[in-house]
C-alpha cells in the first residue's frame, strides 16, 4: 500500500493488543517454560506472541489461523526473519473451522469470532490437548466506574465481564487458573495511542490529502470515545489457563 492511499494498519503496534515489551516477554518466558510441542493461536493477526514462544522453545511448532491476508503475511515475513519459518505456518482460515490440537493455544482478543467468552471458552477447550494451557486474553468492564459520558461507550462493552466473572467462567467451564493477570492503565493507554497513531501520524505527513477529512473524522471518533467515554472502565484480563490431563 502506497501511503498516499491513506494511513496503513497497526503498523505502530507489536501486539493488537494492550501488552507492553517486557509483560510480552514475562509472557512468552512463561508459556514457554511448560515446553509445549506445538503452538496454536487462533485469530493470530500477525502472531507476535507466538513468535515469541517459538523462539523460546526450539523444537516446537506452531499454526496461526487469521482470516486477514495482510496481517497473515505480516506474520509470515516476521517468521522468516527469525528463521522461524520451517516451524511455523499462518494459514487463512476462520478460527471456528480450525480442528487441531496443541499443547498451548493462544486465543487473545478474538471472543467475538465464536459469539463470546462462554461459547470461546467451550469452543478452545477442545484444541487444548489434556495437560495443556490456553492462554486467553479478552476485554473487560469495571461496573463500580461511571464513564464520564457513557453515550461515547460502544455498547457491547458494557456486557463484558469484570475480571472475577471472567475467572469464574473459565473455571465454570473446567480450566484450572494458573496465572490470572491484567493489562496495566500504562498498557491500556499505550495501545489505544499505537492504534491512534496510523491516522494522526499520516494526517501530520498529508493534512491537505483529499481523504484527509474522513480520517480525521475517524481518528477524532475514536480519541473522544477513548478518552471521553471507556478509559478507566474498559481493561483486559490476561488468563494462562489449565486442562486437567485427565
Amino acid at each position: 500500500m502506497n501511503d498516499l492511499d491513506g494511513p496503513g494498519r497497526y503498523q505502530y503496534m507489536s501486539f493488537n493488543a494492550p501488552l507492553s515489551e517486557a509483560h510480552a516477554d514475562a509472557i512468552a518466558a512463561r508459556l514457554a517454560y511448560a515446553r509445549p510441542a506445538d503452538v496454536l493461536d487462533i485469530g493470530c493477526g500477525w502472531g507476535e506472541l507466538m513468535l515469541r514462544v517459538l523462539d523460546r522453545t526450539p523444537r516446537a511448532v506452531g499454526m496461526g489461523v487469521d482470516t486477514d491476508e495482510e496481517l497473515l503475511a505480516r506474520g509470515s515475513a516476521a517468521a522468516a526473519q527469525r528463521g522461524l519459518d520451517e516451524r511455523v505456518t499462518f494459514i487463512n482460515t476462520p478460527g471456528v473451522s480450525v480442528g487441531q490440537q496443541a499443547d498451548l493455544v493462544i486465543c487473545v482478543g478474538a471472543s467475538h469470532a465464536f459469539g463470546g467468552n462462554a461459547a470461546a471458552l467451550t469452543t478452545l477447550m477442545q484444541h487444548v490437548r489434556p495437560g495443556g494451557r490456553l492462554f486467553y486474553g479478552d476485554g473487560l468492564w469495571d461496573p463500580t466506574v461511571t464513564p464520564k459520558k457513557p453515550e461515547l461507550v460502544w455498547a457491547d462493552f458494557f456486557d463484558l465481564p469484570d475480571l472475577a466473572g471472567l475467572v469464574d467462567l473459565a473455571v465454570a467451564t473446567g480450566y484450572l487458573p494458573l496465572f490470572t493477570e491484567t493489562a496495566s492503565p500504562d498498557e491500556l493507554d499505550d495501545f489505544e495511542s499505537r492504534y491512534l497513531a496510523d491516522g494522526e501520524e499520516w494526517l501530520l505527513r498529508h493534512p491537505d490529502h483529499p481523504g484527509a477529512a474522513n480520517v480525521r473524522a475517524g481518528t477524532e471518533d475514536h480519541r473522544r470515545r477513548w478518552l471521553h467515554g471507556y478509559r478507566g472502565a474498559f481493561g483486559f484480563a490476561y488468563l494462562t489457563l489449565g486442562r486437567p490431563a485427565a
